[in-house]
């Protein structure tokens, strides 16, 4: 039998996760496949880095969670297609290198999707992005 949640217990896990992220994320956007795990070192071409506002994702609700704000960078940083994304806290260590969500990034899918293709200088913008919790 599998466990099953009420949807404000999602809710409640969804929105400790801005919580624990704190109020100064940044994200960054890399070519090629994400790293095993979020503790692993970056891999691939940085193609953009913002800080996310202040209040970055909408209440949870359902059991999803909605990117707020404008997610965005005026000038990429690097050329290639978006391959995976990071989001990195200062909650814990108030550094701003701490990696607590990746996920893939692509043209036209992905945890992350992009219009297209990444070109130095270009205005990056994420459109959306939601978190899902399910019931286990």
């Amino acid at each position: 039998m599998a466990i099953q949640l009420r949807s404000a217990t999602r809710d409640a896990r969804l929105d400790a996760i801005e919580t624990y992220g704190g109020t100064s994320c940044a994200c960054r956007i890399y070519t090629g496949a994400q790293p095993a795990d979020v503790t692993v070192a970056n891999s691939g071409t940085l193609l953009a880095e913002f800080n996310l506002p202040a209040d970055w994702m909408a209440a949870a609700s359902g059991g999803s969670k909605a990117k707020a704000g404008t997610w965005q960078d005026a000038s990429a940083d690097g050329t290639g297609t978006p391959g995976h994304f990071r989001i990195y806290n200062n909650q814990t260590t108030k550094d701003g290198t701490t990696c607590f969500i990746q996920g893939s990034a692509a043209v036209g899918s992905g945890d992350m999707n992009f219009d297209g293709t990444v070109t130095t200088g270009q205005q990056v913008t994420v459109n959306t992005f939601t978190l899902t919790d399910g019931n286990a």
